[in-house]
């Protein structure tokens, strides 16, 4: 509003300590904010007012037009892909009794089908490994519970 900066506020802050005196400058500021806060709100309820009568009177829908209307000529580009948009939306919503509405049906089966087999081959293939690797789990137990410690060797040794 003002456009004041901390050295311009400072600045403020002095002389008004230099001419109102320390004991007075609380309850400057204190009306000052007070003054502060009627104007926010009798701004605040202008601009309501302000709202209501451009409701009232339909200049709201009128603007609002004239903003598609600016975007339209500030965003050509924008504007084209909009209708492009729009245009393709048309295309998506298909009658389902339609030659094409049954070919979309029977293409959303096609690739439900096609999930489920690759997700049924994913867990047999971690089912399938699963086992190998329990199978080789197994096969270094049993060959580490065959083959003597390096401590039962010289016993063996000793006895012979």
């Amino acid at each position: 509003m003002f456009d004041l900066g901390w050295t311009e506020m400072l600045v403020v802050g002095i002389v008004a300590l230099i001419v109102v005196g320390p004991k007075d400058l609380p309850v400057l500021f204190r009306k000052v904010g007070q003054f502060v806060g009627k104007a926010k709100g009798m701004a605040r309820e202008f601009t309501s007012a302000m709202n209501d009568a451009a409701d009232q009177s339909g200049v709201r829908e009128m603007s609002t037009s004239i903003n598609k209307s600016l975007k339209a000529a500030t965003n050509p580009v924008g504007t084209a892909m909009d209708g492009v948009k729009d245009a393709a939306k048309s295309l998506t919503d298909l009658d389902p009794d339609s030659e094409t509405g049954k070919m979309a049906a029977q293409r959303a089966q096609d690739v439900k089908r096609i999930q489920a087999s690759t997700a049924r081959a994913a867990a047999e293939r971690k089912a399938r490994e699963a086992k190998e690797a329990q199978e080789r789990a197994d096969a270094m137990e049993a060959s580490l519970s065959e083959s003597p410690t390096p401590a039962e060797e010289p016993e063996k040794k000793a006895d012979t």
